[in-house]
């Protein structure tokens, strides 16, 4: 027997299937995401086939070997795996639900009936969330030996958990070349998966009244949130279908189902279908925020939607500071419009924002610069850039200025500051404990203050008794590889791909990519076969401007054809003379801007807080002068 918390750097899968089942009838495999795991497993079912049955059950929702994506599933291996019974958790995230990822792992091996079983553990192996899962599947599985892969020369993780089960562990050296694809294939995968396996789906219709709603669902009021989302139907506690949900709509379901079933609960969690139909984890920044905006909500509730390839959060929801997270689908990349209370954000989150548009310095607006400080201490690059109006240096410098640096030596938060002014940015670059510097000027042609390969903002600016910008940002398009003319072409997908978007983006043309069976072709010759583009998404944010006929005819034309409108609406018109006094808008002036500018959805927020309890007058006022564009409310 394998002693405890020993090493075998050397062992292997003909090395483990030769101890199957004499010495080892049950083995958990546990490691990092990206380690082999899976790969292991078939190689060890390959080995011992011929003399013994062997079952697994595969316990990564997000990307199962075998079986559907959201779920864990028992499979025996005849040839290949053969799925015998699936568990749906309608989650991708194994550490965020690991309680009833358990007790669904735990209920599949009480139905393992084969000589040998195996494990293969989710990649969750580090922190609070991996010790639980490990200490959770050996309980379950009560294991002859854990295999633990790790990199050579990486620490093994979670070793004082691995001694404390008492249970024989070996460490086994994973393959070089093993490594867990990157977002935009995990998600493509599982997403084919997921499509096939809904293929021949029937459709079905159950009144909401009907069923009781387990996991994590959204409020039956944010119709948006529903759509898309990975759902279970169970009937009198035994799982009846698995499929997604279609819409909610005058008050039922309708679904698309794996078989035809009836069910009296049906279980949600965070899975969804984005709108591009790849499936995903629904955003949450908060453990108050909801996949969809408008659902009337308490202050203070973030909520969130998609528009293209943009996910944005109104952080503070509709009655808090104005604060709006962008994050670039497939880019780990996050900006900021505004800059209300920003301590709903992580520490994380705010290490990935390059970039934030200040509409002004009023408080309610840069109120989480402080917060945005703290969270970038320490060696955080490239330095984050801050556009806003004239009088932006003097703001971000005062707020550093309000700190003592003594401290902090060469780790003080790093900013690009940029004032836009008519045809030009003035830049000056504030570090904490250092002088600040000016930078040279950069002109602005048509308002673009920022041009990229992935995206540009435009800027307009407004009066609201003071120079107030208002921001546009458009995507450059997405590019899309066609599976049909690659398989016609005899391609396979690969690395190669990512090379040819990226070659793409930078408008690289002429070079030339090597191509899977040894040929070479050019960007140009390549996209013309085998990538479609698809249009530019623009999304606008304004806030805080009076109603005057010069700021109506600015944010109409800025917001021209928009796919998303995000404006305030801070008042209702029977306190019309108030929005006067502070120059905002009522809720009719923001619907009535939106259908002028012939926007594609509509986002209003920044309500007054004397309308708390009442959130449903805004909107219906909103909805009323603005007949022909999709509001977005939690009414559909």
């Amino acid at each position: 027997m394998t002693a405890v918390g020993s090493s075998i750097e050397a062992l292997d899968a003909v090395t483990i299937a030769g101890r199957l089942p004499t010495r080892w009838r049950r083995v958990l495999l546990f490691g990092d995401r990206g380690t082999g795991k899976s790969t292991l497993a078939r190689d060890v079912a390959q080995l011992i086939a011929g003399r013994t049955s062997v079952a697994c059950v595969g316990a990564d929702p997000g990307l199962p070997a075998f079986g559907l994506p959201g779920a864990v599933a028992l499979a025996e291996w005849h040839g290949a795996w053969r799925v015998i019974a699936t568990e749906p958790l309608c989650t991708l995230d194994a550490g965020r639900f690991r309680v009833p990822l358990l007790g669904a792992v735990g209920r599949l091996l009480r139905r393992a009936t084969a000589e040998c079983v195996l494990v293969d553990a989710p990649g969750v192996a580090r922190g609070v969330a991996g010790a639980e899962l490990l200490a959770g599947l050996a309980a379950a599985l009560e294991p002859d030996v854990v295999v633990v892969l790790a990199r050579p020369g990486a620490a093994t993780p979670l070793e004082a958990e691995l001694a404390a089960l008492a249970v024989p562990w070996c460490r086994v050296a994973c393959a070089p070349e093993s490594a867990r694809p990157d977002a935009a294939t995990r998600a493509r995968v599982r997403t084919q998966a997921w499509d096939e396996h809904l293929a021949s789906g029937v459709a079905a219709r159950i009144d909401a009244a009907a069923l009781r709603l387990i996991g994590t669902p959204p409020p039956l009021d944010a119709l948006d949130a529903w759509t898309g989302r990975q759902a279970a139907l169970y009937e009198r506690g035994r799982i009846a279908a698995f499929g997604e949900v279609v819409r909610l709509h005058d008050g039922c379901f309708e679904l698309r189902l794996d078989r035809s079933a009836s069910g009296d609960a049906l279980l949600v969690r965070d899975a969804v279908r984005r709108a591009d139909g790849a499936l995903v984890t629904a955003p949450l920044m908060s453990a108050a925020m909801t996949k969809i905006v408008g659902s009337p909500r308490p202050s203070g509730r973030a909520v969130g939607f998609d528009v293209g390839p943009f996910g944005l959060s109104l952080v503070n929801g509709v009655f808090g500071d104005p604060l709006v997270l962008l994050r670039m689908r497939g880019s780990r990349r996050a900006l900021l419009l505004d800059l209300g209370d920003s301590t709903a954000l992580s520490r994380r989150v705010m290490h990935r924002v390059t970039d934030v548009f200040v509409t002004h310095a009023h408080f309610d607006h840069v109120a989480g610069l402080q917060w945005l400080l703290r969270a970038r201490m320490g060696s955080v690059v490239p330095a984050c850039r801050i556009f806003g109006p004239p009088g932006l240096h003097g703001h971000v410098a005062g707020s550093i200025a309000a700190v003592r640096w003594d401290r902090i030596g060469e780790a003080g938060p790093e900013f690009v500051v940029g004032e836009v002014h008519a045809g030009r940015i003035e830049w000056v670059r504030i570090k904490a404990g250092a002088p600040s510097a000016s930078l040279p000027a950069q002109p602005v042609r048509d308002g673009e203050i920022v041009s990229e390969a992935a995206f540009s903002v435009r800027a307009i600016e407004l009066d609201h008794g003071i120079p107030v910008l208002s921001f546009a940002i458009e995507s450059r398009g997405e590019r899309r590889i066609r599976k049909d003319r690659l398989a016609a072409l005899g391609l396979s997908p690969g690395p190669w791909l990512g090379r040819l978007k990226r070659a793409l983006t930078h408008g690289e043309t002429a070079s030339v990519i090597a191509l899977p069976d040894g040929r070479t072709a050019t960007v140009a010759a390549l996209a013309n076969d085998l990538v479609e583009g698809t249009p530019p998404v623009r999304v606008v944010y304004a806030t805080d401007f009076a109603d005057t006929p010069v700021n109506r005819a600015k944010l109409a034309a800025h917001a021209r054809g928009a796919d998303a409108l995000i404006c305030e609406a801070t008042f209702l018109a029977a306190d019309a003379d108030q929005a006067r006094r502070t120059q905002h808008l009522t809720a009719r002036a923001c619907g009535e801007i939106a259908a002028a500018a012939g926007v594609g959805r509509l986002v209003p927020f920044h309500f007054s807080k004397r309308y708390d309890g009442a959130p449903r007058l805004v909107y219906a006022e909103v909805g009323a002068a603005c007949a022909g564009v999709r509001l977005l409310t939690g009414e559909g």
